[in-house]
């Protein structure tokens, strides 16, 4: 696997990969994966013992967060990997990663598949601002096109990205393949303490994000909403839970809508405790991404048993279930999405109701599924291959004189 982004760097790719790596272990596949160093090293660094390469990388200018890894070691890296028996190739990011995969690929002659994490139509403008949304959207479309047509097979976490990537005019093969959970990561958690730890009453009323804080997660639309909730409940608290480059106009905003006793930034919280803890102590989790090609958050919420009130919008159609989900699922509309909100945390016998939903809905996510459904694909693509390798000895001797 090769990535432009990996733990420590926390987002939705991370979760996914380490998810999709430990279950590919579980079913006997040997993993090796390459991604950016976030320590400032100038030499490659082999962790043999995860199978982890870090290659040097350098800052990124309008996301400081990241980084990108630096073309000239990808000689370092071939001799790396060219001992390993590489079987295929599997490339979770469209940046450098992409690049260092097609090369892999082929001078290892071996199979490359990569997974289109993020719908860039609707991201590039919140970073490029002074370029018109028509002319970035129209870049981003060639720029998947291109991509996605380079490879042997393209994976989607969900059907509204495929239809996307078709209606652009991608031609390689598209499996939708989510990331699952795995659901035993998500039996702790302690609400009780996370409010304990953060000065939060017991009684509180509390809605919970967790996620990136960037333009693109519409968390301008969740403060929007909170100022309604807040005329019929005045002591609501929203929990925001991560980090991102806009935690600084965000905080500016909720102050200036009146929201300052209303709204508290956390951070980043380790997966280990305090995010669990997070999850365990709210009344709702509530999401208003437009850009989500999956929505691996809401899936991870209600498996700690929180209810969602959340758009449902690209990827989050194919997660939330407004039936039997454990789910409210509203419009972008202030006065639907408040609505809905109030309602949940005025009905706690609706609360009751929508965790029962939850906890079963969410067996129907489970990591295994989805790990033994992407070996099947690795399995056909090595299989392709092998014909293709084995197709010229198969054909006749030419005859001279003969039109084929």
């Amino acid at each position: 696997m090769l990535s432009d982004v990996y733990f420590p760097r926390v987002n939705g790719v991370s979760t996914s990969i380490k998810t999709f790596i430990t279950e590919h272990q579980k079913l006997g596949n040997r993993v090796t994966l390459v991604c950016p160093d976030y320590t400032g090293k100038t030499q490659i660094e082999y962790d043999t013992e995860n199978s982890i390469i870090r290659i040097p990388s350098r800052r990124i200018l309008f996301d400081p967060e990241d980084r990108l890894i630096k073309s000239g070691y990808l000689n370092k890296l071939i001799e790396l990997l060219r001992p390993l028996g590489i079987g295929i190739i599997h490339v979770q990011t469209p940046f450098m990663a992409h690049h260092f995969g097609l090369k892999l690929s082929s001078i290892l002659k071996v199979p490359c598949v990569e997974t289109y994490h993020t719908f860039f139509e609707e991201y590039f403008h919140h970073y490029i601002p002074l370029v018109p949304k028509r002319i970035l959207c129209s870049l981003s479309q060639r720029f998947s096109v291109n991509q996605c047509n380079q490879l042997d097979a393209v994976i989607v976490p969900s059907t509204a990205m495929k239809d996307v990537l078709e209606r652009y005019g991608v031609n390689a093969e598209i499996s939708i393949i989510p990331t699952g959970l795995r659901l035993d990561e998500f039996e702790g958690g302690d609400g009780t303490r996370f409010r304990n730890t953060h000065g939060i009453n017991a009684n509180r009323p509390l809605l919970v994000f967790i996620g990136r804080v960037a333009l693109e997660k519409n968390i301008h639309f969740l403060l929007d909403m909170l100022v309604m909730v807040k005329q019929q409940i005045p002591d609501v608290l929203l929990v925001i839970a991560g980090e991102g480059p806009a935690r600084k106009k965000l905080q500016k905003y909720a102050n200036k809508s009146g929201l300052t006793d209303n709204v508290m930034f956390i951070g980043y919280m380790s997966r280990e405790q305090e995010l669990l803890d997070c999850y365990r102590a709210g009344q709702a989790f509530v999401f208003s991404s437009r850009t989500e090609t999956q929505g691996l958050v809401l899936l991870e919420a209600l498996a700690c048993g929180l209810p969602v009130v959340s758009t449902a919008v690209m990827g989050t159609i194919d997660v939330l279930d407004g039936q039997n989900g454990g789910c409210l699922i509203a419009d972008e509309d202030v006065n639907d999405f408040s609505g809905k909100v109030i309602k949940l945390l005025y009905d706690v016998r609706l609360q009751n109701i929508l965790r029962q939903q939850a906890s079963r809905y969410v067996e129907l996510w489970s990591a295994p599924i989805f790990a033994r459904r992407s070996n099947q694909l690795y399995q056909q693509l090595i299989q392709e291959e092998k014909i293709d390798d084995d197709l010229p000895s198969l054909l006749p001797e030419p005859v001279v004189g003969q039109e084929y």
